[in-house]
């Protein structure tokens, strides 16, 4: 006979969990007793806050490709939850929460931090469960991790009251569980994508989250080179492929890379994989991808047609689709669609050149990456906040490797950082690197408790502009230099505030200040804060205005303001 707590903890190994993150309290101070006594088999990692540990096992998630786990006792335990649980959401990643609640005879009544969270998560999970007997609770836990992974993965919460907890049953070990059988897409709907695919002349593939880290790198690269086209990315698709690729164009969309997006615009067939077609990829729908027809590839059939029309969709195993269109197409070579695309490239690398002569040596984001991708080595994962130097990572940071990268992208959840890197660091074991603003850095920065308790070798690159960079560029550009509420005027000493948490921390004003500052903590054991002066009216372009098409793309501040 078992408890439901050692229950739920003998399941976590059963299903290989080595590593999970949280905050004790009240109602579930049995799971923790467990997690005690099963120490030796598996490592909790004490975050600061629950955001902060559900934005670990965020990150954990995405380096790994396992299922991230986050626990939390009720009421405010698990309501801290709900901003890491809608980022997972809406980033397809999987992560199981686990919460205590008050005993099932006390639920309904306003108990001491009683709350309703599968109420509250039912709209940001793929699905969630309230346990009443302790006898179901092995399989719940089983099934919520195959849910959790199989097809579209996201998160699962499973809500534990104290009864069940401390409730008494026989336990069998069992196997790890597979995930549901994708659907295997019709031969049908393979030729019709197959004809248009040998049609093209103009092919661009348009790879999403849901073809990183899925093993497609090798396959997507053969595409190109037999299709002769070229491969653009959303946000969440950055290191699926290696920036070192020549036919690989980066990013596209409303701060994409303008290669990408110009060729994106020009293609007469698109081939999404793994992509929803987001307004911020997108733009002006009614004017997107005008002259292409698209392919559409994707685990979820509600994403097929969602945002943009399509002329082929295919639901179901993207890895085995994709596979059977590589095999069915023909060979083919495009000199002109070369030309053309090799064109955008040196007119992206003009425009990005023209930029850095203005700004004569004044350090710039593209300076502080030209550091740090000379620095760092392709194992090295770069976590990102949200804002302006989410943006500059996307443009300027060199992957080589999948599952290198982890942002938040769907939620654009600012805070999102520190505890991503601390779990993305545990889960990897390789050195993290931490690209944050002052603002961003600022919501969750008391994690830097918890990468100094288990020194974590997490470099935080902060990008200090003094202001909320990514509202202030819009109300430049958007609304007349109004500054509303964007200029943080804060007097937060960030390298102070690294030492008294017991990290280490150094300014840089200069780019021979940061290369110093950087070689030195990439070569520290431990978390180590860079405190970088960035201008405070440096932009993040190219940029296509808000319900914008690729015709007013922005690639100089003074084109929008003269």
């Amino acid at each position: 006979m078992m408890t439901g707590s050692q229950i739920m903890v003998e399941t976590l190994i059963e299903q290989g969990v080595t590593d999970v993150f949280g905050y004790p309290g009240g109602q579930v101070l049995y799971i923790y007793d467990a997690l005690y006594q099963a120490g030796d088999r598996i490592n909790h990692v004490l975050a600061a806050h629950e955001q902060g540990a559900a934005h670990a096992a965020d990150g954990y998630a995405r380096v790994t490709g396992k299922v991230g786990v986050v626990i939390a006792t009720s009421g405010p335990g698990a309501t801290n939850l709900v901003t890491g649980i809608a980022t997972a959401m809406l980033d397809s990643v999987p992560m199981v929460a686990i919460t205590g609640n008050v005993p099932t005879t006390l639920i309904g009544k306003d108990s001491f931090q009683e709350i309703n969270i599968t109420g509250v998560t039912l709209p940001i999970t793929k699905h969630n469960y309230f346990v009443s007997d302790v006898r179901e609770l092995a399989d719940t836990i089983r099934e919520a991790f195959r849910i959790a992974k199989s097809g579209r993965p996201g998160p699962v919460l499973i809500d534990i009251p104290k009864d069940v907890q401390v409730g008494e049953c026989e336990f069998t070990l069992g196997d790890v569980v597979e995930d549901f059988p994708q659907e295997r897409v019709e031969d049908a709907d393979i030729a019709k994508a197959v004809e248009l695919i040998n049609a093209a002349k103009r092919p661009y593939i348009y790879i999403g989250g849901g073809a990183a880290g899925r093993g497609m790198t090798e396959a997507i690269k053969a595409m190109a080179e037999k299709i002769d086209g070229y491969i653009g990315c959303t946000f969440m698709g950055l290191s699926a492929l290696p920036n070192s690729y020549e036919r690989f164009l980066g990013m596209q969309g409303m701060h994409g890379q303008y290669a990408s997006s110009m060729a994106n615009k020009e293609a007469d067939l698109i081939i999404g994989v793994g992509v929803r077609f987001s307004d911020r990829a997108t733009g002006n729908v009614a004017k997107y991808a005008s002259k292409a027809k698209i392919i559409q590839l994707d685990a979820d059939s509600s994403e097929i047609g969602k945002n943009v029309r399509v002329d082929v969709g295919l639901v179901g195993d993207i890895v085995d689709a994709f596979a059977r269109l590589l095999e069915g197409c023909e060979a083919q070579s495009h000199p002109e669609w070369r030309a053309t695309v090799e064109a955008f490239k040196t007119e992206g690398r003009m425009i990005r050149d023209e930029a850095e002569r203005r700004a004569g040596d004044r350090l710039t984001p593209q300076k502080i990456f030209s550091v740090i991708n000379e620095i760092k080595d392709q194992n090295t994962v770069i976590a990102t906040d949200v804002g302006q130097h989410q943006m500059w990572t996307a443009q300027f940071a060199d992957f080589e490797r999948a599952r290198r990268f982890a942002s938040s992208g769907g939620l654009g959840t600012m805070g999102y950082g520190l505890g991503a890197a601390i779990g993305a660091q545990i889960g990897s074991g390789d050195r993290t690197v931490l690209i944050t603003g002052d603002g961003s850095f600022g919501m969750n920065l008391n994690e830097l408790a918890t990468a100094v308790s288990y020194n974590v070798p997490v470099v935080i690159v902060i990008m200090n502009n003094g202001v909320l960079g990514m509202v202030r560029q819009w109300q430049t550009l958007f609304y007349g230099k109004r500054y509303s509420a964007s200029v943080l005027g804060r007097k937060t000493d960030f390298v102070k505030l690294a030492e008294a948490f017991g990290a280490r921390g150094a300014r840089a004003a200069s780019i021979e200040e940061f290369r110093a500052v950087f070689e030195e903590a990439m070569a520290q054991d431990g978390p180590y804060v860079i405190d970088v002066a960035v201008d405070e009216d440096e932009f993040v372009l190219p940029m296509l205005p808000p319900g914008g098409s690729i015709d007013d793309i922005i690639t100089t501040r003074e084109e929008e303001e003269k």
